[in-house]
């Protein structure tokens, strides 16, 4: 983040700060798409499993957010990497693409979770709650290890234009006139 006026300045080099960028990031690309391809995978698997079994609500959701993951991923792969859209459009896709996975995740686990509710409901009623234990622990590990990895991104592309602005106070100026009374 370069405020605005030191945008064009040079350093000892003759860099501005975005060929410097340019420079220092060159591997960026190809670690991105190695993550992209990652991500996709899974994504291709829960699909593969949402859609073996896409009976219920939750498999419904399964199988429609892990779809819509897959889809952004594959997006992200098969577009341009340019310089710009490391800045603004992979970004977005790759916070959709990580909700939506996540968002398949979870309704994955809540199908698997109601089918072992539904096989004991009768019998050995402490296996389903023993499994829905076990099954919460890998979507709190998933969004744990991805919830700040989507705040920091929300931060640095939505929130970021307010590092190096003043706030502007819209209903009040920031030193209010006071109009004297006049005494009649």
């Amino acid at each position: 983040m370069t405020p605005a006026y030191l945008r064009e300045i040079k350093n000892k080099h003759r860099q501005t700060p975005y060929e410097l960028f340019s420079v220092e990031n060159k591997d960026l690309v190809s670690k991105g798409l190695d993550w992209m391809k990652d991500c996709m995978v899974v994504a291709t698997l829960i699909v593969t499993v949402a859609f073996a079994a896409a009976f219920t609500v939750p498999d419904a959701i399964s199988l429609f957010s892990s779809s819509t993951s897959l889809l952004v991923f594959l997006t992200i792969l098969i577009s341009g990497h340019g310089q710009q859209d490391f800045m603004y459009s992979l970004p977005t896709k790759l916070m959709i693409g990580i909700l939506s996975l996540f968002i398949s995740v979870a309704a994955m686990m809540v199908t698997f979770s109601a089918s072992f509710f539904v096989l004991y409901h009768k019998g050995l009623k402490w296996v389903p709650i023993l499994i829905v234990v076990f099954v919460t622990v890998p979507v709190i590990a998933f969004a744990a290890l991805q919830f700040p990895l989507l705040v920091d991104m929300f931060r640095s592309m939505y929130d970021s234009h307010y590092l190096f602005n003043p706030k502007k106070h819209v209903l009040y100026p920031k030193k209010p006139k006071l109009h004297p009374k006049k005494s009649t």
